[in-house]
């Protein structure tokens, strides 16, 4: 048996599934561009093995975990560390074991897709996973593990990977990076400058954090000038080490412009603890349109990935810290809330501000609308709970119409889980090319187009918005 079928994610309808199979061959090698993402620096630093496969597989991943969590297993028993140091699962046997019993969970999952092509691509597996399976999987995966074409830099290689970008603090010293760099090897490995912890004063330990970017940039953070300064900094370090882009975690999508007056005695409001609700949110807004105007100074690329209620959970929160697989998705205005900056710098051609959503009612509404019109913005792709073949489809499906294809940017896997980068490309390529296949049969689109178009979604696309 096969864990993955060649023509996965392709039309049924016989003529539209031939089309869509010559496009896929023709983009299926391509270099993958990794824009942004959340893989540890550290990895291509040391270059060492990974340990087990629940580390590599399991223990970082919250598509994997969060639904397990959902069904009843309890995230010590997964290995997942808690904030105040309480003992959890060590045992990455009996982690996987766990893992593999409930694998059944994940039918018809994306994540399912990208573990079986995992499984089969990176490990000659040809079984499916189970609890029977599970010593099998563990001790095979164990064992290719050990070896050397198995390190993080061979898989790099064989991942046929241009550029990797990671996402990093303004508090991070680049350590990794500057690893990276010194250590000859040729792999591009950039990092990306997401300022959530200086910009967001619901962030734990906000002021302290601002106040340790002023030490580290020399800037007076007293004064909202020398805050921003410090940004300017920061940035300009952040580009050393290869950045081309900045990323917003924000709540909401919300902007403003205020003067300098109001914005200092907001800045003296969040900065002395006695910022309302409403004083964060407008502090967060005004920070979107100060980090564009940055963006037009240097040229970085502005990402924004709001709507997501972050942690909703308390509980887990509380035990386990950030991230972990509570972050639930919000209804997002876009078209009120992007004004401000909109009307600033919607028109400036220089700058690139690509937007996401976790609210897919906003794709033909407000979104595909808003980017085929304004020269500054561009439609980043199904993202997070939509970075699904069904996401994908519904994506392409209700920006095309408006914006078109050349104001989106192409595929951008946002993962943790390193062996799952190529899986995820292919899922992507997979589901462009059986888009535009049954444009084609529908006599809206000629061939030769059509695999110009996949070059451009599989490739090019973010490779030049990201400025690659």
């Amino acid at each position: 048996m096969s864990l993955i079928h060649e023509d996965r994610l392709f039309p049924a309808d016989a003529a539209a599934r031939a089309v869509a199979r010559r496009l896929y061959a023709s983009v299926k090698d391509l270099p993958i561009v990794s824009p942004h993402g959340h893989t540890d620096p550290a990895w291509y630093a040391q270059n060492a093995a990974f340990a087990d496969p629940a580390a590599l597989l399991v223990v970082p991943d919250h598509y994997i975990f969060r639904m397990l969590y959902s069904q009843g297993v309890r995230l010590e028993d997964l290995g997942i560390a808690t904030v105040d140091g309480t003992p959890v699962e060590a045992d990455p046997r009996a982690i996987w074991r766990r893992f593999a019993a409930h694998y059944h969970l994940f039918r018809g999952t994306p994540t399912r897709l990208w573990l079986d092509h995992t499984f089969a691509t990176l490990f000659d597996l040809d079984v499916r996973l189970s609890e029977r399976t599970a010593d099998l999987y563990y001790d095979h995966i164990a064992e290719r593990l050990a070896r050397p074409e198995y390190r993080p830099r061979a898989l790099f290689d064989r991942f046929n990977i241009e550029v990797i970008a990671t996402t990093e603090s303004p508090l991070d010293d680049l350590r990794h990076h500057a690893a990276i760099r010194a250590s000859g090897w040729n792999g591009r490995v950039v990092t990306a400058y997401r300022p959530d912890p200086v910009v967001d004063p619901d962030f734990a330990g906000f002021r302290d954090n601002v106040r340790a970017l002023g030490e580290i940039t020399g800037c007076d953070v007293g004064t909202f000038a020398g805050y921003l300064e410090a940004h300017r900094r920061r940035r300009a370090y952040f580009k050393e080490f290869g950045a081309t882009s900045t990323d917003h975690g924000h709540p909401t999508a919300r902007t403003a412009d205020l003067s300098p007056v109001e914005t200092e005695a907001l800045y003296a409001r969040v900065m002395g603890g006695s910022a309302t609700a409403e004083d964060a949110e407008l502090f967060r807004a005004q920070m979107l349109t100060e980090m564009a105007a940055m963006s037009l100074d240097d040229g970085l690329v502005m990402q924004i990935h709001p709507g997501s209620a972050r942690n909703h959970n308390p509980r887990l929160l509380a035990r386990f810290g950030r991230d972990k697989g509570a972050d639930i998705p919000t209804r997002t205005d876009y078209v009120g809330a992007l004004k401000p900056l909109l009307d600033r710098f919607g028109n400036e051609r220089a700058l690139t501000v690509i937007v996401f959503t976790l609210d897919e009612t906003t794709y033909a509404r407000e979104l595909a609308p808003l980017a085929g019109h304004y020269p500054a913005l561009r439609l980043g792709p199904a993202w997070w709970f939509h970075d699904s073949p069904e996401g994908m489809r519904r994506f392409r499906e209700q920006t095309t119409e408006t914006a078109g294809f050349y104001n989106t940017v192409g595929f951008n896997d946002d993962t943790r889980a390193f062996p799952s980068i190529p899986a995820r490309h292919d899922v992507a390529r997979r589901i462009d090319c059986a888009f535009l296949a049954e444009l084609v049969v529908g006599h809206r689109l000629d061939e030769d187009e059509a695999h110009e178009l996949a070059h451009d979604l599989a490739y090019r696309l973010a490779k030049e918005a990201y400025k690659l």
